[in-house]
């Protein structure tokens, strides 16, 4: 990097750290530190306070606590003025900021001086689980952020092809990334009474766009076969009663928000396939995450998907029945899983390094400051 504009930074507009959430989550779990071990002095602005405290420190990570209203319609909202009105006030060098939603407060940041990278995420004025009403203020959220973010970021080409069409700007593309896992064990996926390369796997926050509904109709489809969903919703979604509904006997197990890492991994790295039936976003982490672990992975046929996998075999569409056939034959052939387990890792190696890209992000964020002390 020419220049070293940035040495304070903030990341606002998740949840904390390190959360056990997927999406931008993820990479604040993993960019964080990163950054900090490069001897950056990173605060993490976060919705859940540690033993009451207003600050903290988590493996040199700065965690601060902001105030908000925390439920659905109003915590993205409540905690990013909090989080905004408090970074402005700390002299930070840039921030990076998630949620389009922090696109109406960019504004207290930019009067302050600070840089903005903003994350623009998926297409969040689409997303099911939201009502008519909350899509119109993403949508507005997202237009303030195209006006005021210093750099837009997005984390596929798709989704920068988006916001170029839709409003008109251009973005920095950086993907999510993944870590190449070898040797995960198996003790924990047998206690749960799997058996490793015979269950089918799915990793997915209970929302609509992910398909859940879909996955579960192909998994009942007949021949029932081994499967385990791992995933919660924080509102009152039908398929939350639908998994609660499953008899004891059920060959599907619903294991709800799995916060430990280490099952989750050893979870992708057994499973005999991983269905990732993601519609609405750009570069998921969790799909990452599984072709890191060598999952054999299928993954719902749209552009997003596409531009991770690029291999027509592993993608399926939208029909139950269609889905629960693939299903079946990824399961009853050991050579195929193996070529794509094999060829998962790859990817990852190739194209999805975490140091890679925190230093692209960190590269963003530099390009932001020097673009705030211009004007």
């Amino acid at each position: 990097m020419a220049s070293r504009l940035v040495r304070r930074v903030a990341i606002l507009g998740c949840r904390g750290f390190p959360s056990t959430y997927g999406g931008f989550e993820t990479a604040v779990r993993e960019i964080a530190p990163i950054w900090q071990n490069q001897g950056l002095s990173v605060t993490v602005y976060c919705r859940d306070r540690k033993e009451g405290q207003l600050s903290w420190i988590h493996n040199g990570v700065c965690c601060r606590w902001t105030p908000g209203i925390d439920n659905k319609s109003a915590s993205t909202l409540s905690f990013g003025l909090t989080s905004n009105l408090d970074a402005a006030l700390r002299s930070y060098d840039a921030a990076l900021i998630l949620n389009v939603a922090n696109g109406f407060f960019l504004p207290l940041l930019r009067m302050s001086g600070v840089g903005t990278a903003l994350n623009t995420d998926g297409i969040e004025w689409e997303r099911g689980k939201w009502g008519s009403a909350a899509r119109q203020v993403f949508l507005a959220g997202a237009r303030a952020s195209a006006r005021f973010a210093d750099v837009l970021v997005s984390d596929s080409r798709a989704i920068g092809d988006i916001w170029s069409d839709t409003f008109g700007v251009e973005t920095e593309f950086i993907p999510y990334g993944a870590r190449v896992l070898e040797g995960i064990g198996e003790r924990r996926v047998r206690d749960l009474g799997l058996e490793p390369g015979t269950y089918a796997l799915v990793v997915a926050r209970l929302i609509p766009e992910n398909n859940v509904d879909l996955t579960l109709n192909a998994l009942q489809t007949g021949s029932s076969v081994p499967a385990v969903i791992v995933g919660s919703a924080n509102y009152n979604a039908p398929i939350v009663t639908r998994l609660r509904s499953l008899s004891p006997g059920s060959p599907i197990k619903w294991l709800g928000h799995v916060d430990d890492q280490d099952l989750l991994n050893e979870l992708w790295a057994n499973a005999g396939v991983y269905v990732h039936g993601h519609s609405v976003g750009g570069t998921n982490p969790a799909l990452l995450q599984a072709l890191g672990a060598g999952s054999p992975t299928v993954a719902l046929d749209t552009v997003f998907n596409r531009e991770v996998l690029g291999f027509e075999d592993q993608l399926y569409a939208s029909d139950a029945h269609q889905l629960a056939a693939k299903i079946r034959a990824v399961l009853g052939d050991p050579v195929l899983r193996a070529r794509w387990s094999a060829r998962g890792r790859e990817i990852v190696r190739e194209r999805y390094d975490w140091h890679d890209i925190a230093y692209r992000y960190r590269e963003a964020l530099e390009l932001a400051a020097s673009r705030r002390q211009r004007t």
